[in-house]
């Protein structure tokens, strides 16, 4: 209720106190590894015993869903640039670190838990145990550092609250961008006198309640059913946001305009959208063709597709009571909205966009500050 400020203030600290601590796990992982710390040297003994991957291909299949709820969250920067003091500059450098964030930080996560834990781990998480079951807690725990696994815990609820205070964000702004364009009740509109739509965020405190099912009796099989959708969601999500960009791209063209004039472009354009296109809507699929498997499991098929039908549902229901129709490229209405550049700090911003100039400043810059500018920000 405060105001984007104090948002972007206490995300800024809490991301802070996570990489900090992920940097820590990555080096104290190192020792375990080798032997220096715990009871045994472990080194890459689980890619072979009991192997690096679990029930094969369908393993496989059954992991994806947690990818794409893990991943998500990268678009929220198209979200955040609205009340960015200077998108131009803000948001390509915001999506430039993405990618060195997820390597770095996600798959690293990823390639240590693995070098530590077998998968097969009767600690790890399953349908009859408990969410609170995290691998970095019981890799520690494993190693005899009962300390840090208790530090572990207090960063995994930082990171609760970090990322319930963006997914409280991104919620609430886009019910209120929904009801302001008639596609949400406008109750959802009202701002306080800081901006912040408090009604759409009371909303979206109300409907985040359903994660207090996650301390029920079948605490494991909800949080995976609630993973599972959220996995699906989100390549319903970026398989959307593929197809806006290429519509998007195709009524520049059919106006006569240049994607040059554009602040920033998107990588491998189109090669790229195509491909994440496909690439997601392949996953909806493949995500959960386990459910078919012998014998075949209608819960499962339930929860892995039911999104699909409801997501038809809403879009043809919605074009169907407002008699809507595909807009042609040549009738777009592609600026409005768009955000005047003023400051004379904006164009300087844009210019070095534009002309390299920025990236030449990146590649400038010593191995300190390029660490810095990836973690930090």
């Amino acid at each position: 209720m405060a105001g984007i400020l104090a948002y972007g203030e206490i995300e800024f600290w809490l991301s802070l106190i996570k990489v900090i601590a992920i940097l820590i796990f990555f080096i104290v992982a190192i020792f375990i590894s080798a032997g220096v710390i715990g009871p045994q040297k472990i080194g890459f003994k689980y890619w072979h015993d009991p192997g690096a991957f679990a029930d094969s291909i369908n393993g496989v299949a059954n992991t994806f869903v947690i990818a794409g709820t893990l991943y998500a969250g990268t678009e929220m920067v198209g979200i955040t640039a609205g009340e960015a003091g200077n998108p131009l500059r803000a948001v390509p450098r915001a999506i430039r670190q993405v990618f060195w964030r997820i390597l770095i930080f996600y798959v690293g996560m990823m390639f240590f838990i693995g070098i530590l834990l077998p998968w097969n781990d009767p600690d790890l998480i399953g349908k009859g145990s408990k969410t609170a079951a995290s691998p970095l807690t019981i890799a520690l725990s494993h190693a005899g550092i009962a300390a840090g696994a208790s530090l572990i815990n207090a960063v995994i609820v930082i990171a609760v609250i970090s990322a319930g205070n963006s997914s409280l964000y991104v919620a609430s702004r886009t019910m209120l961008y929904m009801a302001r364009n008639g596609k949400a009740p406008q109750i959802l509109s009202k701002v306080n006198k800081a901006g912040v739509p408090w009604v759409a965020l009371i909303f979206s405190n109300v409907i985040a309640c359903i994660a207090f099912l996650s301390v029920s009796d079948s605490a494991g099989t909800v949080y995976e059913a609630l993973i599972t959708l959220s996995g699906v969601a989100t390549f319903i999500v970026w398989g959307t946001i593929a197809v806006v960009h290429i519509r998007f791209r195709q009524g520049l063209r059919a106006q006569g305009q240049s994607s040059d004039d554009l602040p920033f472009k998107a990588l491998w354009y189109p090669y790229g959208t195509y491909f994440a296109l496909v690439t997601n809507v392949f996953l909806v699929f493949f995500q959960g063709y386990t459910a078919f498997l012998n014998p075949f499991s209608s819960t499962d098929f339930v929860i892995n597709y039911i999104l699909l039908p409801a997501f038809l549902i809403l879009l043809v229901g919605y074009k169907l009571w407002n008699k809507t129709k595909l807009v042609k490229l040549t009738e777009m209405d592609i600026w409005t909205g768009r955000r005047e550049i003023i400051h004379g700090e904006d164009n300087i911003a844009g210019e070095q966009l534009q002309s390299g100039e920025a990236k030449a400043s990146w590649r400038k810059r010593g191995f300190a500050k390029k660490i810095k500018t990836v973690v930090v920000g």
